[in-house]
């Protein structure tokens, strides 16, 4: 039962995740990548240059077992979740440029997310008979990722009253599907779990905290405004854990490789709560240094 839920219910539950996010996109959301480039690209930066190399450094600091090791630098490769766009919501960040940093990251995941965890598994060799991700694994990891997107995009061009409508359903369903899924993944992995929850606790929740310092920190020292950095913060700071608990688990074949993600996904609801209490931008009007910043940016171009 335990085994059906995770190989068959995880890939639909982020499927309908992923087509959840397309249905809320439009050409518009990559277009605007281009009218804000500063966060852009320093939040890509962080993203896939400066995570996975601290993450790496941790994993190395802990010294993790070699499938451990993997699984925490599969999930710092992993792109922003959607719940970085509630969170940024909540928590007053821009989040117009969080849906467009998902969307981009998505993309650049399908090439990005495989390479790291190539890397990962030449240098901490977990599997004696494996060398890293084949094509074919990388054709998967792009049909998960990509597709759905795709997909909720196509509908939402040619109805898109009905993807307005569907947005919110999609959403509720996508949850209840995910947690009616983990609860059972766990269940059924529950001593492994245990096992292993000690190990990776620290490392998680120290990974979570400088994953959304960072994404504040940097885009601040740089000028970025407040509301971009909050949601730059976010998009950084909470790693899509169900990919990479679905990469694991249906690509890979290996359960103990899904397990930092897996504890990783717990923790940070809390983790990142916390944080946007810290960094929140508590005036009752927003702050409008991004749009002075991007009008002046148009202005001098």
């Amino acid at each position: 039962m335990g085994s059906a839920l995770t190989t068959i219910g995880l890939p639909v539950a982020l499927g309908i995740i992923m087509f959840g996010l397309g249905l809320s996109l439009t050409p518009g959301d990559f277009a605007r990548v281009v009218k804000q480039p500063k966060a852009v690209i320093l939040a890509l930066l962080c993203q896939l240059i400066l995570l996975p190399a601290i993450c790496f450094g941790l994993v190395l600091l802990f010294q993790l077992p070699p499938i451990l090791a993997v699984g925490m630098m599969m999930l710092a490769a992993s792109p922003g979740g959607t719940t970085a766009n509630l969170y940024s919501h909540l928590f007053r960040g821009d989040v117009a440029l969080n849906i467009s940093l998902t969307a981009v990251n998505s993309v650049i995941a399908v090439v990005t997310l495989p390479l790291i965890t190539n890397l990962a598994i030449m240098y901490f060799k977990p599997f004696d008979d494996q060398l890293g991700m084949q094509w074919s694994k990388v054709i998967e990891v792009f049909a998960i990722v990509l597709l759905p997107v795709v997909l909720g995009m196509i509908v939402r061009h040619f109805a898109t009253d009905f993807a307005k409508r569907a947005d919110r359903a999609v959403r509720i369903i996508s949850m209840i599907v995910l947690v009616v899924v983990i609860a059972g993944a766990v269940a059924s992995n529950w001593q492994l779990l245990v096992d292993n929850v000690g190990a990776l606790a620290a490392i998680t929740v120290l990974f979570c905290i400088i994953s959304l310092a960072v994404g504040y920190v940097v885009p601040r020292l740089a000028r970025v405004g407040k509301r971009q950095s909050i949601a730059a913060s976010f998009e950084i700071g909470i790693h899509n854990a169900t990919l990479a608990i679905v990469i694991a688990q249906t690509v890979m074949g290996s359960m103990e490789l899904s397990l930092p993600a897996a504890v990783y996904g717990v923790l940070m609801f809390f983790i990142a709560f916390a944080f946007g209490f810290i960094i929140g931008d508590r005036s009752s009007a927003p702050e409008t240094h991004a749009d002075t910043e991007g009008a002046e940016t148009s202005r001098t171009s």
